[in-house]
């Protein structure tokens, strides 16, 4: 690996990439074997690359064993309900990892600045978060909490990408025009936010996120370190013939192909 102020190469990026991605695999057949409960946060700014990260975790990952939660907007039978409620049924059985785009840290961060709650609600999650995460963990769960750190400087430049860029352009957001108006508040909510929720037994690991392909490894490797695996050793499998004995196929040319443009 290069050190930190050096410019990654594309070539032993994806070289690194490749070794985490065959690890992280490795990690996830112990955590089914082993019936192990882990769940990762993934806070930060907008436009900070949690998407793309979260997308190299699952690249080559079994959605079954491995999968994204990203809530929307609360229903109104939602909004009556624990606040905790809906996040907690999206929590994983044994053997299972999930990886959480956005969390029940809303309610610190966008719901706090946009007001959309309350101030009794925002104090009341700032003392109960703790200690529901506490619960969390004494149940068995492993919890990962990541903030994605970047600069105003790399946001606006990543903000202009999205709205020049037609594949990005879905990325943007009526609430990213919003946040660029209020990042003093975003950045004293996040300082806020850390003051009461990034303790002993479940501290914030903040991601310098200014650097994408960086990010990306420095993130999953410390996930991978943070997650006691073992290698497995796979039965070895003798592929028995195919036996097509009575089958007769389907002519060709009864059946409906796509065009072949490429």
């Amino acid at each position: 690996m290069e050190v930190a102020d050096q410019k990654l190469d594309q070539f032993d990026y994806e070289k690194e990439l490749s070794r985490l991605q065959t690890e992280l695999v490795k990690m996830q057949e112990w955590v089914k074997k082993e019936g192990l409960k882990v769940v990762v946060l993934f806070e930060g700014r907008d436009a900070a690359g949690k998407g793309g990260v979260i997308k190299r975790i699952t690249e080559k990952l079994n959605p079954r064993v491995c999968r994204v939660v990203a809530l929307g907007v609360p229903t109104e039978k939602e909004k009556t309900q624990w606040y905790f409620q809906r996040y907690v049924s999206e929590l994983p059985s044994a053997g299972e990892i999930v990886l959480f785009d956005r969390s029940w840290y809303n309610r610190a961060g966008v719901e706090r600045v946009m007001e959309f709650c309350s101030e009794e609600e925002y104090d009341e999650f700032m003392r109960s978060c703790p200690e529901f995460e506490r619960m969390l963990i004494r149940s068995g769960i492993l919890l990962i909490k990541y903030w994605f750190s970047v600069s105003d400087e790399v946001q606006e430049k990543r903000f202009r990408e999205r709205v020049t860029t037609p594949i990005k352009r879905w990325k943007f957001s009526p609430m990213d025009l919003e946040s660029r108006s209020r990042w003093a508040e975003y950045s004293q909510a996040k300082d806020t936010m850390f003051a009461y929720t990034d303790t002993k037994h479940s501290p914030w690991y903040v991601v310098n996120a200014d650097k994408k392909k960086k990010a990306r490894l420095n993130c999953i490797a410390h996930l991978l370190s943070m997650v006691p695996y073992q290698d497995l050793d796979y039965p070895s499998i003798d592929l028995p013939p195919i036996n097509k004995e009575g089958y007769i196929r389907t002519p060709m040319d009864e059946q409906t192909f796509i065009p072949e443009k490429y």
